[in-house]
């Protein structure tokens, strides 16, 4: 059985976070934690995949960051 790659882990993931934003809009770290089911780690991880990609906006409020989709 071939092991996933690191690619395909972080994909998928960033693919459950891209939905998550795309429902639900702008969110914190913990509002996607909840919404994805995700450890924070993950969501770190997808985040960075998709902003690679040049999928989301960061918007800080206060000590928050808030991710959101790129229009």
């Amino acid at each position: 059985m071939t092991e996933p790659t690191i690619e395909s882990v972080f994909g998928m993931k960033a693919g459950n976070v891209w939905d998550a934003l795309n429902q639900n809009g702008p969110s914190t770290i913990t509002d996607l934690v909840k919404a994805t089911n995700l450890k924070r780690e993950h969501i770190y991880g997808a985040l960075g995949w998709l902003a690679r990609e040049n999928k989301i906006l960061l918007e800080s409020r206060g000590r928050a960051m808030v991710f959101s989709l790129r229009p």
